[in-house]
């Protein structure tokens, strides 16, 4: 069995680390320093430099001008994002693309995916519903056009009215509706959307009348479409997202069975990538610091507190890799195992939460006063953490939906 990364792998690392080599965490105000948010944009000069190394079509498929790679090349890209804390939606965006590819219409693949790739679309998810407690795809509904009372039907045979499209939904910018006949409508909220005010495109979880989960594309510019201003815990710009009657065409929602599990899955994953990242950053920021440092005439790294409180935190990273790659490898490759690869994805989840918040508490515990000073970065660090540990549930809900998983499948 061959553990080491292939060759196209270990390129997109050198790639990702060419381009984020010159990126620095400070580069935009502390968040400690500012009541709202810490910019009003996303890094554009990195997103198009990303563009510009053929990062940002990665894992698209080669009739979209990708690479065709996988979910591990993408989370190796994001680990090295982590570690300069890159304001750049690489996750959200190349995930929701690569659902698209996977699941949606494959016109309207073929419009968006190529300008995704080129760093001329920016794409995000609702991935918080309306609280971060519940499932997200509970937020919103999705109804058949002209049917008030919500109920599910076949979007493909309903007679939704044409005269109520809103514009032209070839135009791959999306500033507008769409030209596609409406056959759907949605109402709802998602709170916590990343970089919701920049993104051209916002994927949607709902649930139809029926139950079943979908995934609706909306443009941000979109009649009924509002977006009020929310600020992360590490002071980057989000948005609570809010759905009033939109409607969309029929292609631009994805009603395939597992869609929107399976960006779920990715988009989880992909955070215990940055968690990782994040993770390794700090605890070299911590060694440079206690090896210079000296009480008593030695190293602080030289006494024994301080060298098993760094030891057990490389064990935490240790188990958060291994736990990240068997995730990524199970939904990249469909690789069998006791359980389904959601519970991996939450084996995964787990250890980036605990393990993230371990790393960068300890580190702010031997930098003493210093790791607070908002003229050194380990406090933005320490912001990042706290947001990667809580996004997409914190360790404790992804114990209980892996108790759920171990209920439900005899291991025997």
């Amino acid at each position: 069995m061959d553990f080491n990364f292939t060759e196209e792998q270990q390129a997109a690392v050198e790639a990702a680390r060419a381009v984020f080599s010159g990126v620095v965490p400070d580069a935009v105000p502390s968040p400690a320093l500012v009541p709202g948010a810490v910019a009003e944009d996303i890094d554009r000069p990195l997103w198009a430099a990303l563009a510009a190394g053929d990062l940002l079509s990665l894992t698209l498929s080669p009739e979209h001008g990708g690479a065709g790679l996988d979910l591990i090349a993408l989370c190796l890209v994001l680990r090295e994002s982590a570690k300069v804390l890159a304001r750049v939606p690489v996750l959200e965006t190349c995930t929701v693309a690569m659902a698209i590819q996977r699941y949606g219409d494959e016109a309207l693949a073929a419009e968006l995916l190529p300008a995704v790739g080129r760093g001329e679309l920016v794409l995000t998810v609702g991935a918080n519903g309306r609280s971060g407690h519940d499932p997200a795809e509970l937020a919103v509904t999705a109804r058949p056009d002209g049917d008030a009372s919500g109920a599910d039907g076949d979007a493909s045979g309903a007679d939704g009215d044409a005269s109520g499209a809103d514009g032209d939904a070839s135009r791959a910018d999306g500033d507008g509706g769409n030209s596609s006949e409406t056959v759907w409508v949605l109402d709802g909220v998602q709170s916590a959307v990343p970089w919701a005010q920049t993104a051209n495109w916002i994927a949607v979880p709902a649930h139809t009348g029926e139950g079943r989960a979908v995934l609706a594309l909306v443009s941000r510019g979109q009649d009924g479409v509002t977006i009020a201003e929310q600020v992360s815990t590490s002071g980057e710009l989000f948005g609570e997202v809010r759905l009033d009657a939109v409607r969309i065409g029929r292609r631009e929602l994805i009603d395939a069975a597992g869609a929107w599990e399976w960006l779920h899955a990715l988009l989880t994953t992909g955070t215990c990538a940055l968690a990782l990242g994040l993770g390794e950053a700090v605890l070299a920021m911590t060694s440079q610091y206690t090896g210079k440092r000296e009480q008593f005439g030695f190293p602080v790294a030289t006494f024994q507190s301080v060298a098993v409180q760094t030891a057990d935190r490389y064990i935490d990273l240790r188990a958060m890799e291994v736990t990240l790659w068997q995730a990524a490898w199970r939904i990249a490759t469909g690789g069998s195992g006791a359980l389904p690869p959601a519970g991996d994805v939450a084996v995964a989840k787990i250890w980036a939460s605990d393990g993230v918040r371990r790393v960068v508490q300890t580190a702010q515990h031997l930098h003493g006063g210093f790791g607070a000073d908002t003229d050194y970065p380990l406090h933005r660090f320490h912001a990042w953490g706290k947001q990667i540990e809580l996004s997409l549930g914190p360790a404790a809900a992804h114990e209980e939906a892996l108790g759920n998983l171990l209920a439900a499948h005899s291991l025997d």
